[in-house]
């Protein structure tokens, strides 16, 4: 039987081919296709989950569940090229500047941006015009420069600067670059639903936090080439961590007690949030 993310990896594929097909077969779009395949779905099944606790049907979810994997594959291009981290090998093929060069990368990230507000505000999706409007909103602020832009910025800001950063600094950080997109897909569901969003944000930023500090956790105990890492390449030299922080042991025993606070918010959906509970106890057990 297929499992609930299995199922989502393929939904969100067939929906993402499906869109993507008019774009042609010139090497941006290839490259989109190419860029957006793959990955664990996580942040589409936070979507797509999240709307069904909320009564809505998956034929509308799929949309803004294909705009925040349309949208982290677009941070992912960009993230890899030279003037970022410069990384050859992406879930174990090669980069897209790789793959093709660096200007069809850039060219192909900013379609894949623009992709994922088409997508977030597309009629098929919310049923209403203020829940398109309110997603399409979100989504900005979640990408940009409040959020995992910023989160981004400070990154390369703090491999260039003195002291390592302090435990409360890369947090920050870490709630911006990787915890505002998972906050947005939990919450898609309930604004499509017109309904309260807060037990999902304050899920979703612990489940966040805890799948960043997991990355860490791998970045010194795991296969570089497996978790998604040039190999050859140590991704953590220089610049502090959560295990730099906290150590191994206590880089875990934090993952695990957010994973927990992230459950707990749960708690008002019951039996019904099991899926989501399951994602969060899958993001510190992962080993890519």
């Amino acid at each position: 039987m297929e499992t609930p993310r299995a199922e989502a990896a393929r939904a969100v594929a067939a929906h993402l081919e499906r869109v993507l097909r008019p774009f042609g077969d010139g090497d941006v779009a290839q490259a989109m296709r190419y860029a957006s395949g793959g990955g664990k779905r996580l942040r589409a099944l936070l979507v797509l989950e999240g709307a069904r606790l909320h009564g809505v049907a998956q034929d509308r979810a799929i949309w803004p569940a294909a705009a925040i994997e349309a949208m982290h594959a677009y941070s992912l291009v960009h993230d890899d090229l030279p003037c970022m981290d410069d990384d050859s090998l992406r879930r174990g093929r090669a980069t897209v500047h790789v793959r093709w060069d660096e200007a069809t990368a850039v060219l192909a990230g900013d379609a894949l941006q623009s992709l994922a507000f088409e997508l977030a505000a597309h009629p098929e999706g919310a049923e209403t015009a203020r829940a398109r409007a309110d997603l399409a909103f979100g989504l900005a602020r979640a990408a940009g420069g409040q959020g995992m832009v910023l989160g981004q910025a400070l990154d390369i800001a703090a491999e260039a600067a003195g002291p390592p950063l302090s435990l409360e600094q890369i947090t920050a950080l870490q709630q911006g670059k990787t915890g505002a997109l998972f906050a947005w897909a939990a919450t898609a569901g309930p604004i499509m639903a017109g309904a309260n969003a807060d037990a999902l944000d304050t899920y979703a930023r612990a489940l966040g936090l805890a799948f960043q500090i997991q990355d860490d956790v791998i970045d010194i105990t795991g296969d570089a080439d497996r978790a998604g890492k040039a190999v050859g390449k140590d991704t953590t030299a220089g610049k502090a961590t959560f295990v730099s922080l906290l150590g191994l042991d206590g880089a875990r025993a934090r993952a695990s007690g957010l994973v927990d606070a992230a459950c707990d918010a749960l708690s008002c959906y019951g039996e019904d949030a099991e899926t989501l509970r399951a994602v969060a106890r899958f993001a510190i057990s992962r080993e890519a």
